[in-house]
């Protein structure tokens, strides 16, 4: 086998990988539950990464009534239902890390591990919109996986061209 055959296979082998991660994510954002959730934006532009929004994602909390304090770090295992994200409390480190923002019967959580979302250079920064809204992935494992911007106008929101 020569040099430049050798090459193409390994180029090969890598296109065929990305392609597969590529159709993973696709069939996640499939048939994987879809969800529009409220984000806290910041950090908008970081010169080593080029422009993006870094969120955090906020979720309604359940079981974190009783025990949970504001600014007290917990795990919770994540769900959608009836177009809510839901971060149910683990006693286990099992789930993602989330912080308490808010506690008692209407308990928000914010997970620890912000969410990134990249923007073209052209746009103005929608993180400054208010009531801004992400549609995201719920895939088995990990953290959400951001898929548009939107805006909430009451109880419509209203997906963002970008």
């Amino acid at each position: 086998m020569t040099l430049r055959t050798k090459g193409l296979v390994i180029a090969a082998v890598h296109v065929a990988i990305v392609c597969t991660l590529g159709a993973k994510l696709l069939v996640d954002r499939t048939i994987r539950p879809r969800v529009w959730v409220e984000v806290e934006p910041y950090d908008p532009d970081l010169p080593i990464r080029g422009r993006y929004l870094s969120l955090q994602v906020k979720a309604t909390a359940r079981g974190f009534a009783d025990s949970g304090q504001p600014g007290e770090w917990s795990h919770a295992l994540l769900s959608v239902e009836d177009d809510r994200l839901i971060a149910t409390r683990t006693e286990t480190d099992a789930g993602e890390p989330v912080r308490v923002r808010s506690a008692g019967a209407d308990a928000t959580v914010v997970l620890a591990a912000p969410i990134a979302y990249f923007i073209p250079e052209h746009v103005d920064d929608p993180s400054r919109t208010p009531g801004l809204m992400v549609e995201v992935t719920l895939p088995r494992k990990g953290p959400p996986r951001p898929i548009r911007l939107g805006v909430r106008n009451g109880d419509r929101i209203t997906p963002l061209d970008l």
